[in-house]
């Protein structure tokens, strides 16, 4: 009897599909910076975008459900006064944001449940400790309020978000970091950088435990990615420039476990991962498709799926976490492609006949709390993440305040220039059209005295009081109106978050 040749995989059956075009998100000005990021974050609460904006850097973080057209008025998320680079979701909470900018800050954001009224300007931490632009933010993936920064000061910096204060600052990297990846417990750390080198850190001994020297022969950037059995999957180019992707065991660097060459775009390939699948994408900037790879223990390694191909380039890419996807559609990942002016979700999905939860495709993944304090991770203990069932789907929690010892670090800093700014051009604004309204009519009643009699003088005089009585009393209602709308929103953030 012949004996079969086809791999046996339950996922050797995936399909991508675009959403329809009223279930996108339209005339959104994705960010235009020079910067491999993939400038797009999203959880199964919202999708934010880091976007072009003017007197800084700004991202727009809208809730998933609200499809279509964006308003250009829609309030940004502002506050550096840098362009943004890199934004990631907080994995323990799904209303905390993590930005880093070329301004050599990062911020923290608590993003309500609702559509803001206005932009979202204070952050509730600021991050200092880089001296040139950070272009990489990472939380970690099991321990709460701990988040990873890198900066092209060549520093990584890991910091307690709760305190505002960092923890460890490693200086191992001689040259310009490309990209940084945790493992799946969050003891270990890979990265990337321009001077060749693939390193696996142990950020709590403050060294690298492990390094390898040009796993792609290439000068082009590359990236790695932790596997969830603790192995690396990297991208990058061969000497010829051929784009190429290879698997490497961490404990052994000498020969890579599969090495295979793609094809010979330009773009850097952004690798993202689903430890529940054991399914990589890759999807490549400027590339109009995402390849999608299965890792498995036998040989070839890294087994080809599929692709799916579209018309349009991307300028970017979210990857939902495991928590968001549609159980019922048997959706096992979900992509937020960036288009020039609007955002396209493509779903994967595994075809299935039944319409019963699918055991198989969807273990138990990853939730959204915390296994460890940062005391117990700085003590050295270590804890893979706290696994939720899928089947009955993923309903995101209401939302929760981030608890910070130290209040916003703003508060201990001197104002910017935009701080001390903003509340004199607010009265300008406010006031400008009362005093151009009351020049207007001064110099009417100027003229008007030079036309008519003097009895007459009298009576514009008094019209002219009436007026700008009446102008203080529209302005004094303005302003009570201003407060009031503020106590209401105060009233709604407290009574969103006062079930926590």
């Amino acid at each position: 009897m012949s004996r079969s040749i086809v791999r046996q995989s339950k996922f050797r059956h995936v399909f991508g599909q675009a959403v329809k075009t009223d279930q996108t998100y339209d005339d959104i000005r994705v960010s235009k910076v020079t910067w491999d990021s993939s400038f797009c974050a999203v959880n199964p609460k919202f999708l934010a975008v880091i976007v072009e904006s003017s007197g800084g850097g700004a991202f727009l973080v809208l809730l998933l459900s609200k499809v279509g057209r964006v308003d250009k008025n829609y309030p940004l998320v502002i506050g550096h006064s840098g362009p943004v680079l890199d934004i990631d979701w907080c994995p323990h909470n799904d209303n905390i944001l993590a930005s880093c900018s070329e301004d050599t800050t990062a911020m923290v954001w608590q993003i309500p449940d609702h559509t803001p009224s206005r932009p979202i300007s204070e952050p509730i931490v600021v991050l200092e400790g880089h001296s040139k632009r950070v272009g990489i933010i990472k939380w970690h993936p099991t321990a709460r309020n701990i988040l990873l920064t890198a900066g092209s000061d060549n520093l990584i910096i890991i910091w307690n978000v709760g305190t505002g204060e960092p923890l460890i600052t490693m200086d191992d990297h001689p040259d310009l970091i490309y990209n940084v990846s945790w493992n799946y417990n969050g003891s270990l750390f890979c990265t990337t950088c321009k001077d060749r080198r693939l390193r696996v850190c142990d950020p709590r001994k403050n060294e690298v435990v492990a390094e390898r020297l040009s796993p792609h022969e290439g000068i082009r950037p590359m990236r790695a990615i932790f596997t969830k059995e603790g192995n690396i999957f990297t991208t990058g180019f061969t000497r010829m420039s051929q784009r190429e992707l290879g698997l490497w065991d961490p404990t052994n660097f000498e020969e890579p476990i599969a090495l295979l060459e793609l094809d010979t775009s330009n773009g850097v390939l952004l690798p993202f991962y689903d430890p529940d699948t054991n399914i990589m994408y890759l999807s490549g900037k400027g590339d109009s498709s995402v390849r999608y790879f299965e890792i498995t223990e036998e040989p070839p390694y890294v087994h080809y799926i599929s692709t799916f191909s579209s018309k349009e380039p991307q300028r970017g890419m979210g990857f939902m976490p495991k928590r968001g996807v549609d159980v019922s559609k048997c959706e096992i990942a979900r992509l937020y492609k960036l288009h020039e002016r609007k955002c396209e979700p493509i779903m994967m999905t595994v075809p299935r006949k039944s319409d019963l939860f699918q055991d198989d495709l969807y273990p138990d993944t990853p939730g959204p709390e915390p296994a460890l304090e940062p005391e117990e991770w700085m003590d050295r203990r270590d804890a893979d993440p706290i696994l939720v069932s899928m089947r009955d789907g993923y309903v995101p929690p209401k939302s929760r305040e981030l608890k910070v010892a130290k209040k916003n670090v703003l508060d201990t800093r001197p104002a910017t220039r935009r701080s001390m700014s903003a509340p004199v051009l607010d009265l300008l604004f406010c006031f400008f059209p009362s005093f151009l309204l009351l020049f207007i009519l001064l110099l009417l009643s100027l003229c008007l005295s030079l036309l008519f009699p003097l009895s007459n003088c009298h009576l514009l005089l008094c019209l002219l009081e009436k007026l700008v009585e009446e102008i203080q009393n529209l302005k004094a209602t303005v302003l009570s109106q201003e407060k009031r709308i503020c106590d209401l929103e105060n009233k709604l953030s407290k009574y969103t978050n006062g079930t926590v």
